[in-house]
Parts: C-alpha cells; structure tokens; sequence
C-alpha cells in the first residue's frame, strides 16, 4: 500500500465513473462534478443519458465505454443500478475493468459483496450507502444537494482494502456527506429497522387509509402524509431494496408484528394502548438524544490497516461520524502531492 498521505491526496483527486443516472446515480454525477473531480457517467436507458448530457454533464456512449475508460483512468467506479440488474451490470464490469476500484450506492450490503466476489472477484470492492434518497426517480429527481450533510456509509470489513475504503470516504466527504464506518452484517441489521421496514409499514397504511374512501383521504392530515410519503416511491425499487435484505428484515418485521399483536390484545381485552405509545415515545426520545449527542470526528490514516479498520468499525457502532480528516492526514497528503507532482 501507499504512504498514508499518498494514499489520501490519490483519493481526493481520483476520477469518478457512475454506472446508472437515475435519482442516487444522477445526483452523484453532479456533486462529484461540482467538487472538482473528473467525473463520467453512463446509463442503459438512452433517454437519461442524453437529458444528463443535455444538462453538460460528461455522459459515456454505453456502460461499456465507460467502464473502458475507468480501467484506463483508474478511476472509482460507482454501480447505481437497482440489485435486481446488478449482476448484469457486474458481467460487464468483469469484461471491462476487471481489476478496477469499486463501490455502490444499493441500501443492503451483504448480497452486493456476495454477487462482486461472485460475477466480479478481480475489482477492488468496497461497498457504500448513502443514507438519503425522495420517493422520486429518475435523472430529473436528482440533485446536486441530494448528499449534503447526509450519511454515507462505507462498509468496513476485515479484509477491506485500505487505499479504496479511503477513496470512498473521500467521495462521500466531496459530496458533502459525512461517513459512517459499519460493517456489512452490522449495516444490514440496523437498515431493516430504520429504513427498509418503513417503506414496508408505509405501504400497508397507505393502503389501509386509502380502503377508508373518499371521506378518509379527505381528511388526512400530516400523521397521514409523513407516514406514507415513501409509499409514493417505485414499487419495483421498493421491492429490490426490501427484498435484496429478506433475512434481516423479516426479524425486524417478527419484531413489530409481535408488538402490533400485543397492542391489539392489550385494546381488544383492556382498552389500553399505553404501553405501546410509550415505548414509542421513548424510542422517538432516544432518536432526539442521539442527534444531539452525535460525536463528530476528523481522521487520520494512522497504525495498521487492521487497527485503523476496527476503530473505525467501533466509532461507527457508538454513533460516531467521520466529518474530514486531521490536520496532519492533509497535510501529509499536500507533502506526497507536491512529490508526486514534483
């Protein structure tokens, strides 16, 4: 591996390649543009690769030709497809840039590190997850601000490989985003929670209000509206993230479904919901605490590659967010760019 700073000031000028212009893709391109970096994109669909080009932006002629050029220009390669086309997309990625830097933007981790190693094993995989996202798609939804002071989660195993886990995070700091190291397993347990059994929850109560008639959709309010607001997001995408993460979410849904059976006991025999509301309002409370007690940090590249993996695995456990780097981390890499310039 490189020097630390070495490492670190390749990352904050490495070229950027998207793979997929739709809501994540399409905003990726245009925040890793505007922070400076040399950045391409490709699409499978010709109309959103030419609205992305109609909009200035450096669009590839097909995936193929984009990817030829990230071998050539060792850049990052970032895959915002849906899982469902990922393996596809992976084939020519295999035949194209074989041996190439690698992440993603999909919302589950570990059936995306399963297909790389599987389609693509030669690529240098580190996977990702921004933690943002409208019930909108397409290049037209995207945004340049759609990252902005959101999480970004880099996976951080064992064996990550260290020059491309930095330029990952680098990315997400470009775009504005703040890191959180997790773990794949770790990742995907906590996203079923917060993320994937919403979407689910959403779509049972749109559905259930929309049963009520004319009358209830007439009636419905803001509880109503902030509840089902994902339920307005495509449902094949919707299905691709939920089901991509099955194991996990099932023991989340285990979970509620065990508490929505209680709750119906508990009014159906005494007329009592309160239990259930305060263990609401006291997880509620706890989601409050931890943003305000958000521990913040800047990071250098310092001790071993295992040592420097589990503490970032461990800050991000303990809710800890990756803002920047240490004075000393940048100023070792503004040494090793004049030398590698030099």
């Amino acid at each position: 591996m490189e020097s630390a700073g070495a490492t670190l000031a390749a990352a904050q000028g490495r070229p950027v390649c998207v793979i997929g212009l739709g809501l994540i893709g399409g905003s990726l391109l245009r925040a890793a543009t505007d922070a400076g970096r040399d950045a391409w994109g490709a699409s499978a669909s010709t109309t959103t690769a030419e609205k992305a080009a109609a909009d200035g932006y450096d669009v590839a002629g097909s995936v193929d030709e984009a990817l030829a050029r990230a071998a050539t220009e060792d850049a990052l390669v970032v895959l915002a497809v849906p899982l469902t086309a990922l393996d596809d997309v992976l084939a020519v990625v295999a035949r194209e840039a074989p041996g190439c830097r690698l992440t993603d933007v999909t919302s589950v981790k570990g059936p995306v590190a399963e297909a790389v190693a599987r389609r693509a094993p030669a690529t240098r995989f580190v996977g990702g997850h921004p933690m943002t996202g409208t019930e909108f798609s397409g290049w037209d939804a995207g945004s340049l601000q759609l990252f902005h002071e959101k999480v970004w989660v880099v996976a951080t195993e064992d064996d990550a490989d260290l020059e491309v886990w930095v330029d990952v995070a680098a990315l997400a700091l470009a775009c504005g985003s703040v890191v959180v190291p997790a773990a794949v397993d770790e990742h995907d347990l906590a996203v079923a929670r917060i993320s994937h059994l919403p979407h689910l929850f959403a779509a049972v109560l749109a559905a259930v209000g929309a049963d009520g008639g004319e009358l209830a959709l007439a009636l419905a309010a803001g509880s109503f509206t902030d509840g089902t607001r994902v339920a307005g997001t495509r449902p094949e995408l919707t299905a691709a993230m939920t089901e991509g993460n099955r194991s996990a979410l099932l023991a989340s849904l285990d979970d509620a479904l065990g508490r929505l059976g209680a709750a119906r006991g508990s009014l159906a025999s005494t007329g009592g919901l309160l239990a259930t509301l305060r263990a609401g309002h006291d997880g509620r409370t706890a989601l409050d605490g931890a943003r305000t007690a958000r521990r913040e940090e800047r990071i250098d590249l310092e001790g071993t590659p295992a040592e420097f993996l589990e503490s970032m695995r461990e800050l991000g456990r303990t809710g800890g967010r990756i803002i920047g780097w240490t004075a000393e981390a940048l100023d070792a890499a503004d040494e090793a760019l004049g030398v590698l310039e030099g």
